[in-house]
Parts: C-alpha cells; sequence; structure tokens
C-alpha cells in the first residue's frame, strides 16, 4: 500500500511539474513580449492560454533527426538524463511540514548530487552530437555550471550551519533569529547569482550563444529530445526557486517568523 502510495504522489508531482513547467513558459513569453512591445502569445485559446498544448503537440508530431555521424544512443539518451534529473530532485523538496515524498536526512546532500549530475546530460549532448558548435556550447555550458556550485555549495555549508541539519524540513523549521536573517542575506544574494548561472539564464546564457555558437550544445536537436532538454531546463529553474525559497525563505512558512515543530 505504501509503494501505491509513493507511487501515486510522484505521478502527481511529474504531472504538476510539467503543468508548471508548460505555462512557466507562457507566462515568460508573456513578459518577454510586453518587455518589447508585443503581445506574446494570444491566438490559441483565450488569451493564448493554450499556446503550451499547441507546441507540445507539435513537438511531439515532428520526426527526430539524428545526424548521421553522430553517436546514436549517447545522443538519445542525453535528454532523458537531463529531464529524469530534473524531475526526481523534487522527491525531498517539501511542501509542508507533512507533504514531502522522501523526508531523507541528508535531503540538501542529494539535491547537490543530483544538481551536480546534471551536467553529464549537458556534456553527452555536446559530444555524442558530432558538430564543433554543440561540443564548444557543451564545454562552455560545463565549466559554467561546474564553477557556479562551487559558490552555491559553500552557501548552503553557510546555512546547514546555522539551522544545525541535513534535513529539508528541519532547515525550515530552525529557529533563525533577526539578526541570523540579516547575516545570511548576502548570502541568498550570492545563491541567487549561482542559480542564474547553474540554469544558464541571462545574463549567464553565454553557453548557448545565439550569435557564434548557434544555439550551444542542443543546435542539433529536434521534435521530442529537444523538448525535453527545454523542460529540463525550466524544470531545474523551478527546482532552484523551490531551494531558495527553503534554504533563505523559510519555505511553507513566512520568512521572518517563530519557528515551531509540527
Amino acid at each position: 500500500m505504501t509503494t501505491v502510495f509513493m507511487l501515486l504522489h510522484m505521478a502527481i508531482l511529474i504531472g504538476v511539474v510539467v503543468g508548471a513547467v508548460a505555462y512557466y513558459t507562457y507566462a515568460e513569453r508573456k513578459v518577454l513580449g510586453a518587455m518589447q512591445r508585443r503581445q506574446g502569445p494570444m491566438t490559441v485559446g483565450p488569451f493564448g492560454l493554450l499556446q503550451p498544448l499547441a507546441d507540445g503537440i507539435k513537438l511531439i508530431s515532428k520526426e527526430t533527426i539524428i545526424p548521421a555521424q553522430a553517436n546514436g544512443p549517447v545522443f538519445v539518451l542525453a535528454p532523458m538524463l537531463t529531464f529524469t534529473l530534473a524531475l526526481i530532485a523534487w522527491v525531498v523538496i517539501p511542501v509542508n511540514a507533512k507533504l514531502v515524498l522522501a523526508d531523507i536526512n541528508v535531503g540538501i546532500l542529494y539535491l547537490l548530487a543530483v544538481s551536480s549530475m546534471g551536467v553529464y546530460g549537458v556534456v553527452m549532448a555536446g559530444w555524442a552530437s558530432n558538430s564543433k558548435y554543440a561540443f564548444l556550447g557543451g564545454l562552455r555550458s560545463a565549466s559554467q555550471m561546474v564553477s557556479y556550485e562551487v559558490s552555491m555549495g559553500l552557501v548552503i555549508v553557510c546555512v546547514l550551519l546555522c539551522a544545525g541539519s541535513l534535513n529539508l524540513s528541519e532547515i525550515v523549521l530552525a529557529d533563525r533569529p533577526f539578526l541570523m536573517q540579516v547575516l545570511l542575506f548576502p548570502m541568498f544574494i550570492v545563491f541567487l547569482i549561482s542559480i542564474l548561472a547553474e540554469t544558464n539564464r541571462a545574463p549567464f546564457d553565454l553557453p548557448e550563444g545565439e550569435s557564434e555558437l548557434s544555439g550551444g550544445f542542443m543546435v542539433e536537436y529536434s521534435s521530442m529530445t529537444y523538448a525535453l532538454f527545454f523542460l529540463g531546463e525550466y524544470a531545474n529553474m523551478i527546482l532552484m526557486s523551490g531551494m531558495t525559497t527553503v534554504l533563505f525563505l523559510g519555505g511553507w512558512l513566512p520568512p521572518f517568523c517563530n519557528r515551531v515543530s509540527p
């Protein structure tokens, strides 16, 4: 019964994350459109709300093209690995005091390990494509991700020393006086910059390099293989936002309040 319950929760979690990713892209396109005095998605459904669904159907119906000189198995495995890692990290993120799939005592180490493995998907994609543009994009992306993981790790160590636990639920419930919150604020800024670089978002989007690398390590990908990279990237962005909330903003509790045990 417990296994069925866990599988059901995992299926719901995957559905919620994929749905959130789909409409995160919609929101981003709307915001970018407003910044550039455009409307953004407006055609499919009311206010363009069905545009993510139309994009998904389009990508599923397209043919997956594997370059003739590419390493086929590794080429296909890379996006699958990226997407899977982006999903399995969510099992330790607590939604509230009693709603977490795996409330393990080393949750933060699990998150660090999973996020560190994300670089393998990027390197595999760049190497397996057998294209100099994809290879250079993969190298640039891997070096950036590995570099900023160091600063992320150091910031997380500061939070762990203050909370006295590696369990994410206990980190949320740890008592943090106002002075400690003030001292952790610079770490919050460093962490925010690090996760922008980790997820290759502007102004740290050099690995994509449209002007010189034609799209970076994903340049040879199309249809669902491209979509898996896309879903993995946006799922990672939401995951990093969740980590920031748990570590610095009080998780399911307000940022500045007295912590009470569940």
